[in-house]
């Protein structure tokens, strides 16, 4: 039984519903954020594109090719994604924040 009581404090302990939770949002914010790259912010990117496409771009030296584009386009697409992940957080943030206040002088005027 001390393995299930085990198990059952882990779950206690560290929110795993929770750390699951966030794992699936987390999961939907990233298609919604790399279709906001892919569909939105890249095409503008893409209307500087060199003939043949940026991510097409390699640099040889001897047998090997480094595909050069390729990188910085799964680059650019990174820092689009961290940015836009950073001002949810930071928003997401800002309204517990506020939630944290309301409740703080919901509860004085109960105290009254």
């Amino acid at each position: 039984m001390a393995f299930m009581e085990d198990f059952k404090k882990f779950i206690e302990e560290y929110n795993v519903v929770a750390m699951a939770v966030a794992f699936i949002v987390g999961l939907a914010a990233k298609d919604l954020v790399s279709s906001l790259v892919n569909n939105m912010i890249m095409p503008i990117i893409d209307i500087f594109e060199i003939s043949g496409g940026w991510r097409n771009i390699t640099v040889t030296f001897g047998t090997a090719n480094f595909g050069v584009g390729a990188f910085l386009g799964s680059l650019i697409d990174f820092l689009i994604i961290a940015f836009v992940i950073f001002l949810m957080v930071k928003y997401l943030t800002k309204i517990t924040e506020k939630a944290k206040e309301v409740e703080k002088k919901a509860r004085k005027k109960i105290k009254k």
